[in-house]
């Protein structure tokens, strides 16, 4: 069987999940078959020629057309279109790839997840850094019991791609479009984690900052409000008791794509960096000081399907990962993870780093 793919959107996200579809067939040959059948946007010039460099067979310009004509609907639209093209092809019985965050409110996030339980077929929420190899390794060392009983979990991910205040305002910066800045892009990423790896956050302490209270509109002579936060920083429980901080910001001058992740317990602790994404620090009890592991092994995940060991994969890789597992369980009608209630989880999260900033409280993740 092959599966017929619709894609909406074909800019950041639409790229990466295009790339990930071709390179299937060449390293993952147990994936399903995939064409990549339609492509969805809203400029029919600029539709056609990113159909013709991605591959797509089709193009259209009306996503109600498309859901219940595909096999599997990706949504890679901004986050403001997540809700409806999603809920409708789960009512149509279609499978849904959607990036992340899953929602640009707690209500259309409660509201997918709602459809994706009644459609009862797979969802994915594209939190594509679970498929980082080391991050896989990571969890094992945790769930096997090395770093021993869990204390801390510290996240962060900064870039700096706002620190010009003359920066274009876009989508991002516009609340009713993106439901939140730096908390919900970035954050999100950082908030699945934790709960990936460690548990479910119980309640926060949330702060948020906007250092730009205006921006230029591209090639207009005028500015619009950003009405998003540009800086987040939180403090949280997670279950059992595990403290967490966390923060994120567009405003981190000097830092790139700078996501990092720290664990520590009672008997170990590790550390990873998205910018040396093939490596993990890693403290065992009986050492002095972290040693650096290459996970790169045939023995590691993934690693097998791509080059022999000390050659390193990228970025885009985890989009390949991500995609042959959303599309395997598509396939043969399994379970996948991260999905919609997943997606919630971490909606829920954002919501309540929110409400605590308002309010200058402790605030319970509902």
């Amino acid at each position: 069987m092959t599966l017929k793919v619709g894609v909406l959107g074909y800019r950041f996200m639409g790229k990466a999940h295009a790339n990930a579809l071709a390179r299937l067939p060449m390293f993952f040959p147990d994936a399903p078959d995939v064409e990549r059948h339609v492509l969805v946007g809203r400029d029919e010039e600029a539709l056609s020629e990113a159909a013709e460099r991605l591959g797509f067979e089709n193009t259209s310009t009306d996503w109600e057309a498309v859901v219940d004509d595909v096999d599997v609907f990706y949504n890679l639209g901004p986050n403001f279109v997540h809700a409806e093209p999603s809920i409708a092809a789960l009512e149509a019985g279609v499978p849904v790839l959607c990036e992340k965050p899953l929602a640009a409110s707690l209500s259309d996030a409660e509201r997918m997840a709602e459809a994706a339980e009644s459609a009862g077929v797979p969802t994915a929420t594209a939190f594509n850094y679970r498929f980082i190899p080391a991050i896989r390794y990571a969890k094992r060392l945790i769930e096997d019991g090395e770093l021993g009983e869990v204390h801390q979990f510290r996240g962060r991910y900064l870039q700096d791609w706002l620190v010009d205040p003359d920066a274009p305002w876009s989508w991002r910066n516009d609340a009713e479009l993106a439901g939140s800045g730096a908390l919900g892009d970035l954050g999100a990423h950082t908030i699945d984690l934790a709960q990936f790896l460690v548990g479910d956050l119980e309640r926060v302490s949330g702060h948020l900052r906007t250092f730009v209270d205006e921006r230029p509109v591209e090639e207009e002579d005028e500015t619009k409000p950003v009405t998003v936060d540009d800086a987040y920083s939180a403090q949280a429980e997670l279950e059992g008791g595990v403290m967490g901080t966390f923060e994120a910001s567009r405003f981190a001058t000097g830092h790139k794509n700078d996501h990092t992740i720290e664990v520590h317990g009672s008997e170990g602790s590790l550390k990873f960096s998205l910018e040396r994404l093939n490596e993990l620090e890693l403290l065992r009890d009986d050492n002095r000081g972290y040693e650096t592991i290459l996970v790169t092994d045939e023995s590691d995940p993934y690693i097998d399907h791509w080059w022999p060991p000390g050659h390193v994969i990228g970025w885009e890789h985890t989009f390949v990962h991500e995609n042959y597992e959303f599309l395997s369980a598509v396939a043969n009608g399994e379970e996948y993870h991260p999905n919609f209630a997943d997606g919630l989880k971490v909606q829920k999260v954002l919501d309540a780093v929110e409400r605590s900033d308002e309010s200058g409280e402790w605030v319970s993740v509902e």
